[in-house]
């Protein structure tokens, strides 16, 4: 495979994809006129941020260091693969479509949203880049919370139809968690490691039994909201055909998985993510 495409690491791009489908489909019934190409438009922001950090991140830990033993799939520059002057480049073409993407909507819309661009892009490189990167503080999961959920789904139906609504806000917190629930297994996967070389993620914080208790709950949230949301549109339920799809990966979290054994738990949280999304999508759209 393309070193490249493995640096952008794919199976992350569902926590991109999805707040965006869900954000439009909160936008149909609500404006004769919802602005298809803009939603569009969020599509390509979403996915360039989602690369972007994925690079920025494999550039930053891996100048580090903090990539140098783990457990998890190959780094560009950690193993080698690309020099860290390229991957970095790489981050910045990745977060530069991502601003023309996102100028565009803004000055078609409000330019308001240059400032919510501006923190999205410097939040994405921060994230592990910088003096004081704030993953490395314990605060991932509110940028990811923050960022691929509410931003992402909320931004998504503004860009539409020009309005925020409660649907978007509460839909957003859903996916919101699901994108949180893969960094979770993501860094219990890596507790030992990130000890080791003092990344204090919120999952060394919490410590394992708490940080795996915490998994679950943002399952348990990314459904509540659902039911929350069936008050405003009752197909929306239909994302709840989806929890079987939790059973697997919570069974093997609370079963004291560890190591390469998570492995399988984030492709079966981004396959939940990804069902959910389609789910929740045709749920809202229907009405």
């Amino acid at each position: 495979m393309n070193r490249w495409i493995i640096g952008a690491r794919p199976r992350t791009l569902p926590a991109a994809v999805v707040p965006v489908a869900i954000g439009a489909a909160c936008g149909v019934g609500l404006d004769d006129e919802l602005a298809w190409w803009r939603a569009g438009l969020a599509l390509v922001v979403s996915l360039a941020l989602q690369v972007g950090v994925n690079y920025a991140n494999d550039y930053s830990d891996g100048v580090r260091g903090t990539d140098d033993v783990r457990v998890g799939p190959a780094r560009l520059v950690a193993s080698g693969l690309a020099p860290a002057s390229m991957v970095k480049r790489a981050a910045f073409a990745a977060f530069g479509i991502a601003a023309i993407a996102g100028l565009v909507i803004a000055v078609t819309t409000s330019l308001w949203l240059l400032v919510v661009g501006v923190a999205a892009i410097a939040a994405g490189w921060f994230y592990t880049g910088g003096s004081r990167p704030y993953g490395y503080m314990g605060l991932g999961e509110v940028f990811v919370f923050v960022f691929f959920g509410l931003v992402a789904t909320v931004g998504t139906t503004y860009a539409a139809i020009e309005q925020i609504t409660w649907l978007s806000v509460v839909m957003g917190s859903a996916a919101g968690a699901l994108a949180c629930a893969l960094l979770v297994i993501n860094n219990l996967r890596d507790i030992p490691t990130d000890r080791e070389v003092g990344k204090r993620t919120l999952a060394v914080r919490l410590g394992d039994h708490r940080t795996r208790r915490f998994y679950v709950g943002l399952l348990v949230l990314a459904f509540a909201m659902v039911v929350t949301a069936a008050f405003d549109r009752t197909w929306v339920v239909l994302a709840l055909l989806s929890v079987p799809l939790a059973a697997a990966p919570s069974k093997r979290v609370l079963g004291g998985a560890t190591g390469s054994d998570l492995i399988p738990v984030l492709g079966e949280t981004g396959r939940l993510q990804l069902v959910f999304g389609v789910l929740a999508t045709v749920g809202l759209v229907l009405g």
